[in-house]
């Protein structure tokens, strides 16, 4: 196998599927922190940032210097990665996917900013705890094809493209920026869930899976008190 080629088939059903989620956009409301980030950074009212945006926020006037320098100091003098709103039902659907067998990668590109990488792999390790969102193992990278997964959750449309291109399987979580992009495609994580248990089993992965609510440790996603 290849560097960057997806894991074999499943030769038995003790081996498991390998899950890419990415973060932003995906387990984590970026638009929306961001936006309020930005708007008080420029001086405007956050109606003046649509929540339709285009991938390259060209509908909030920003030129890509603009986007990179208020993206930096969005995630090192305002702590974005760490404080960023979760998705709705996104710890609650991976944390029955993971107790059905399912191995969670995250994988986010999060090291974009120069100079700010211990803060952001700390603010995202924070984040994650804070939020209950189960995973195996991470991955800070851009190049996600590079990543050995047998699914992937994904809203980048490039990340998309190359993923596929490289012959992977691929979620797309929609967004305004997507829409453009062939499916299977999942409006919200009750969609992703879904589709996953789908995938799996066309794939010949073996799950178990339960009932909403009735896992054994709900409530594991209860904030901690001692926080």
């Amino acid at each position: 196998m290849s560097e960057g080629d997806p894991p074999p088939h499943p030769a038995n059903p003790e081996v498991a599927l390998v899950l890419g989620v990415d973060l932003d956009g995906v387990c984590a409301d970026y638009t929306t922190a961001f936006r309020a980030i930005a708007a008080a950074e420029l001086g405007v009212e956050q109606s003046a940032l649509p929540l339709e945006r285009s991938w390259d926020f060209s509908e909030w006037g920003l030129s890509r210097d603009q986007f990179q320098e208020l993206h930096h100091r969005a995630v090192t003098d305002h702590r974005m990665l760490r404080d960023m709103p979760v998705m709705e039902e996104a710890a609650e659907s991976l944390w029955r996917l993971s107790d059905a067998g399912v191995w969670i990668r995250i994988i986010t590109h999060r090291l974009y900013v120069n100079w700010g990488h211990a803060r952001a792999i700390a603010d995202t390790v924070d984040w994650l705890d804070r939020n209950r969102i189960p995973y195996r193992d991470i991955c800070f990278l851009g190049d996600k094809p590079q990543v050995g997964a047998h699914l992937y959750i994904e809203d980048a449309p490039h990340n998309v493209t190359a993923l596929r291109e490289s012959g992977n399987r691929v979620i797309v979580f929609d967004a305004p920026y997507n829409r453009d992009l062939s499916g299977p495609r999942a409006a919200d994580w009750a969609g992703c869930e879904h589709l996953v248990l789908a995938e799996a089993a066309n794939m010949g992965f073996r799950l178990q899976t339960q009932l909403p609510g009735l896992e054994a440790g709900t409530d594991r996603l209860e904030p901690d008190p001692t926080e």
